[in-house]
């Protein structure tokens, strides 16, 4: 089947109704489509983890899986999303050894999880594409991208980092990791960076 490279394009908080719900917007790597995928709150916090490099004090289910498959010598080669049935995304992690490939079927929100932390690229096969991708033109890709910007400048103007000196900083950050608050871990960590 015919697959294209995909790369995440954003994180946020859905708007359905489920409560502590994300929704993960993947987007072509060279298209305009956007496939936007609705996952947990876990397996958001998991990811964005990994995207901010932010190392928690106890390993998470996905570093578990890294650490588990890299003992045993394998490495995942690639994250494709593989099929859409009734509005449920499906996905595959391709992984090997050197004499042993494996594919391995998995949620989508766990595959991406586990393939950021190899470094695996992502696809989606074109049917998945042509089902549920979301086509923005180039004035709605640069108000999505506006709205994220404001949303984070009010984000971090309320949290007012800025005010702390960087040793307070030092220990709200480490306050924040053993409360496993990654959210605001990360923006105290960015404020610390960039003081430095």
């Amino acid at each position: 089947m015919k697959k294209a490279k995909i790369e995440i394009i954003g994180l946020s908080s859905s708007q359905s109704q489920t409560t502590g719900s994300f929704a993960l917007v993947l987007g072509e790597v060279e298209g305009k489509r956007r496939l936007p995928i609705i996952i947990g709150m876990f397996e958001a916090q998991a990811i964005a983890l990994e995207i901010e490099k932010i190392k928690p004090n106890r390993p998470m289910t996905h570093d578990l899986f890294k650490s588990f498959a890299e003992g045993f010598d394998f490495e995942v080669t690639e994250i494709v999303i593989s099929d859409l049935k009734e509005g449920v995304f499906f996905a595959k992690i391709y992984c090997t050894n050197g004499a042993k490939t494996l594919q391995i079927d998995a949620r989508p929100s766990d595959a991406i999880a586990i393939g950021i932390r190899f470094n695996a690229p992502f696809y989606a096969y074109e049917s998945v594409l042509a089902e549920a991708g979301i086509i923005l033109t180039d004035d709605e890709d640069e108000l999505v991208q506006n709205e994220a910007e404001e949303e984070e400048g009010t984000t971090k103007n309320v949290e007012r980092v800025q005010d702390f000196t960087v040793e307070k900083l030092n220990e709200m950050l480490n306050e924040a990791l053993t409360a496993e608050d990654y959210e605001r871990a990360a923006q105290i960590r960015d404020e610390i960076n960039r003081r430095s």
